[in-house]
């Protein structure tokens, strides 16, 4: 029996690491370009009006692209479409380290980000069609492992690699990623079936890829005002392509995504738990960005070194959750790892200080990535046993496409939580100080000012926020995240509740 299971292992290992490999690119791809944009904005002369763009530009593409990629993946073959997508990826990013001015930069960043958007559901589709049911689970607990350790190692050898050669080296990750993953896609993944189809939903594409498109560019604009036209118009874009996409796929007789899926409970649960673990997630990096550079004075290498210590751990943690969803089912660790994520943000709300030592925020943000890994394992195995026959690859895409909208809303939500409490900190900080508001808002505007005019330049002061003129405004900004944190963290607790009375119980997988 051990010889059986240890040559079922053997073949199924190197499947798992192709695609999680490919799986990794979307993810390391993009982060380690957004590191690294200072550096390239200076080499390439960007104008500070495009230089958002120009770091968002793959994202965008795979907001609009994520559901049209799945079901050409089920039209066409996942492995097939995998495998293109590499091969661009590849092509576009060595054609990247040539790039002499923005513009072109920006093209092969549009283009990267077709490539990658054929890595994003495919992979956990073709996990499903290769590998047998009864070992999904583990399957999806190895893939995620790889994944952390991946993405753990990626930033610092980039960054390393950025400061020794050049710029130019960061574009050099994303191919040799994906040609490792193209080697052993090509020699160890079967094909999936391909379903047989009278035509694909272009209406229902182009509607849902217009509806995610839009609420990305809504929710980036949101920030600098809600009211602005910027992040009116195309929320609200947004909202009628969403309207118009749910009451068309309910009449075409051949829909883009099977609607009826949203009947199961299980499948609509894990799809909320998705959107709010990359909430949290990016949420957090956002607040950990603008806490640790502003009031701690940390450096962005070190900001870089938060999400590194601990990623064997965490890689551990994920065979286990999936060995455990094999023998329990996705119910009990999906409410697990929603807990660990809410016990994330009260760890961070309970040690946030002006001088919060480093290591409790190494521990926070650990605690952040085992709770939103765990989750996510659960939720992929959930989503995935949901798939019909033939449409893996639109309904694994389904699971991404609510992972990025979470990811767009948690910025928007954390500055605009961070925005309101510490206004509210500041305004109680100048009336104990004797200070009227009149004059704790001139402060607060020059300091403001000051950062945002001149960040990383010579004569930029990192400290000037902790002694402003009569107010304590670095201790105002960590009640304000200490806040921000408590009210973020009752998302998870809430949603791990409603999975312990929505969610079935566990359904033994077939043999």
């Amino acid at each position: 029996m051990a010889a059986v299971r240890s040559r079922g292992d053997a073949k199924t290992t190197p499947i798992i690491v192709a695609l999680a490999i490919a799986f990794t690119v979307t993810v390391v791809d993009p982060l380690v370009f957004s590191l690294n944009l200072p550096e390239v904005s200076r080499a390439l002369h960007v104008p500070a009006q495009l230089v958002g763009l120009l770091g968002g530009a793959a994202t965008l593409v795979m907001a609009a692209a994520v559901l049209a990629a799945g079901n050409l993946a089920d039209a066409f073959g996942l492995k097939r479409l995998m495998m293109s997508g590499l091969v661009l990826v590849t092509v576009v990013n060595l054609a990247s380290t040539l790039s002499s001015g923005y513009g072109f930069l920006l093209g092969m960043r549009l283009v990267s980000g077709l490539g990658m958007t054929a890595l994003l559901g495919v992979p956990l589709a073709l996990l499903k069609t290769s590998v047998p049911e009864n070992k999904r689970a583990a399957a999806i607990g190895a893939f995620m492992a790889v994944e952390m350790v991946l993405c753990g190692v990626s930033p610092a050898l980039t960054g390393w690699a950025v400061a020794a050669v050049s710029w130019r080296a960061l574009f050099l990750l994303g191919p040799l990623l994906a040609l490792a993953s193209l080697w052993l896609t090509n020699r160890y993944v079967p094909e999936s079936p391909v379903q047989q189809r009278g035509r694909l939903d272009v209406i229902g594409i182009v509607l849902v890829g217009t509806a995610l498109l839009a609420l990305v560019i809504g929710l980036a604009a949101a920030p600098n005002g809600i009211s602005r036209p910027q992040t009116v118009l195309p929320l609200v874009l947004s909202a009628l392509a969403a309207a118009l996409f749910v009451r068309h796929e309910r009449r075409t007789p051949e829909p883009a995504f099977d609607l009826a899926l949203f009947g199961s409970r299980a499948f609509s649960v894990a799809l909320a738990a998705n959107l709010t673990l990359n909430l949290l997630a990016a949420g957090l990096g956002i607040a950990l960005g603008q806490f640790g550079s502003l009031v701690l004075s940390l450096s962005p290498e070190s900001l870089g070194l938060l999400y590194l210590p601990g990623t064997l751990l965490i890689a551990c943690a994920l065979i286990l959750a999936g060995r455990l969803i094999g023998k329990y089912g996705p119910k009990p660790v999906l409410v697990a790892g929603l807990s660990v994520l809410g016990v994330s943000g009260l760890l961070m709300a309970a040690t946030v200080s002006p001088t919060m030592a480093f290591w409790l925020l190494v521990l926070a943000v650990w605690v952040c990535n085992l709770g939103s890994l765990v989750t996510s394992t659960s939720v992929s195995e959930t989503v995935l046993s949901e798939a019909p026959p033939g449409h893996s690859g639109a309904v694994a895409s389904a699971q991404l496409a609510a992972g990025m909208t979470g990811y767009a809303f948690g910025p928007t939500i954390y500055l605009l939580l961070l925005r309101i409490y510490f206004k509210r900190e500041w305004l109680a900080d100048a009336k104990s100080r004797g200070l009227s508001a009149t004059n704790a808002e001139r402060t607060v505007d020059a300091v403001r000012s000051s950062l945002a005019l001149s960040p990383g330049s010579n004569g930029f002061d990192p400290n000037l926020i902790r002694h402003a003129s009569g107010l304590r405004l670095g201790q105002d900004f960590a009640d304000a995240l200490r806040l921000t944190m408590l009210t973020v963290s009752l998302l998870p607790f809430v949603l791990a509740v409603v999975a312990l009375v929505l969610m079935p119980r566990r359904r033994k997988p077939q043999p």
